[in-house]
């Protein structure tokens, strides 16, 4: 019975988000600038929810307390790169968006290969900006197994799951583009705060007498839970995790397409200043997973992602309670999951197929491919959440290092003339390279993050090929870097 009071609530909410983003895409142009980019109009409320609940994820209910709870204070990283992760956006922020204005784009690639007049690198980008995305959408996808299969006693199968949320998202993406991602967003963002406050400030309450009673009890029996540094992490892992966290934020192509999609570049600065208020909701986050510390043994968690989930269980929260908590944190999985899932769409279509396979693409064309590609890139991200065994934070740090070596070709974009296709393409390449191989092959030395190893070599690589090569055309490189200082009228 209360398998089934949950799975009504959850049901009732999936229906409410499946409507709203139906709803947002009907009755709309059908076009690219369209689906892509909601013609430019967004405003400062949609703008707010739509960068912040498509940042905030699964990680941040399930990953962000699996790690207070196992590693303490190493979770820590997570408040400060959400502190500082919007800082560079103000720089790369504005002038995308003149440039997207000026001359029509509505992805990051575009933007980037135009500079350096190179399909080639447009597709390239393209293929490292869906590998990042299918990684970054299992994550949703796995914590949304984890939270019905667990919120319903086991009556739900973990694929299961996963597969009921994956199956929502698809359907409104697919038929709302950009528009209904954001205002599901705005539902799902005032969702999950009110929901990380409640749960932020009850648990600790409820099992320990109140947050600072909780790290006293911690400081106690764990004093080294609280302490950044071993056994834990490392000094050197647990900053350069910041690092590349603070450096990839706004890289995400997902992120840097919002500049296209603002009404005004008035309204994307108010939306970056207004950020922090959004993410100071990873505070309480953080507060339910520490007050799972002396409460949860680890024995108990097949996962301490699942930390959250199972201390619910604990409390004999009725099960409408418990729909009403998995409901919240499918609200945090999907709001990411239907932004990244889009732009891995929108950056297939735009950045390679067009590029690659058909120059001629039409904007009717290209709205078919755009939803096909929905369809099968949410399709693969599935089957590596189901079958795939790393944690949700390792998901998503493991996806920075790749989006990060997108960092030297913007910042050439706009500040570096000199710098031409081949050192942009080779760059890439070695960063990327890198990256994985440091991730997949062996161990990152020194246990710096594999991600800062791959931006060390792609600038060092980028720098040395650009010299030896000659350059590129300078009147067309030296526009990019005047027109983005220029503004909009």
């Amino acid at each position: 019975m209360s398998a089934t009071v949950v799975l009504v609530v959850i049901g009732l909410y999936l229906g409410i988000v499946l409507v709203a983003g139906i709803l947002a895409g009907l009755r709309r142009e059908y076009s690219v600038v369209e689906y892509v980019a909601a013609s430019r109009q967004l405003n400062l409320f949609v703008m707010y929810f739509l960068m912040g609940a498509s940042i905030f994820s699964a990680f941040a209910f399930l990953g962000g307390p699996g790690w207070a709870y196992s590693r303490g204070a190493a979770s820590f990283y997570i408040l400060a790169y959400c502190a500082m992760g919007l800082l560079p956006w103000w720089i790369w922020g504005p002038r995308a968006y003149r440039l997207g204005h000026k001359f029509g784009y509505v992805t990051q690639a575009e933007l980037v290969a135009d500079r350096f007049q190179s399909k080639g690198l447009s597709a390239l980008m393209a293929v490292v900006s869906i590998l990042a995305f299918i990684q970054y959408i299992a994550l949703q996808l796995k914590g949304i197994g984890y939270v019905v299969n667990v919120t319903t006693g086991g009556y739900v199968p973990f694929w299961a799951g996963a597969l009921l949320a994956y199956v929502v998202v698809l359907i409104y993406v697919f038929m709302g583009g950009v528009r209904g991602v954001a205002w599901t967003n705005v539902i799902q963002g005032i969702f999950m705060l009110a929901l990380a406050w409640s749960l932020g400030l009850y648990l600790p309450y409820r099992f320990h007498g109140g947050v600072a009673a909780m790290f006293e009890k911690i400081a106690e029996a764990k004093p080294l839970h609280l302490v950044v540094g071993e056994p834990q992490i490392s000094w050197a892992a647990f900053s350069t995790a910041i690092l590349v966290s603070v450096l990839g934020f706004s890289m995400w192509p997902h992120l840097f397409m919002k500049a296209y999609t603002t009404e005004s570049e008035r309204t994307l600065k108010q939306s970056i200043m207004l950020y922090p208020t959004f993410a100071i909701f990873m505070i309480p986050v953080l507060f339910i997973g520490f007050s799972g510390i002396g409460v949860v043994p680890p024995e108990e968690l097949q996962a301490a992602d699942q930390i959250l989930p199972t201390m619910l269980m604990k409390i004999g929260l009725s099960p409408l309670g418990l729909g009403i908590v998995a409901a919240g944190t499918l609200a945090a999985a999907m709001s990411s999951a239907d932004a990244i899932t889009h732009a891995a769409a929108s950056v297939y279509t735009i950045d390679f197929h067009r590029q690659v396979i058909n120059p001629k693409l039409t904007d009717r064309q290209a709205v078919i491919i755009t939803r096909i590609a929905v369809v099968l890139f949410c399709g693969v991200a599935y089957y590596i959440a189901i079958f795939g065994a790393q944690t949700l934070v390792a998901l998503l740090l493991g996806a920075y290092g790749s989006i990060v070596q997108f960092l030297p070709l913007v910042a050439a974009t706009f500040f570096w003339p000199r710098a031409n296709k081949w050192g942009a393409i080779a760059g890439l390449v070695a960063g990327v390279l890198t990256n994985y191989y440091f991730q997949l092959v062996v161990p990152t030395p020194f246990q710096i993050h594999p991600g800062i190893w791959g931006l060390l070599v792609n600038i060092v690589v980028m720098v040395v090929v650009t010299y030896l090569t000659p350059p590129p055309d300078l009147k067309h490189a030296r526009k990019f870097v005047e027109e983005s200082l220029t503004p909009v009228d």
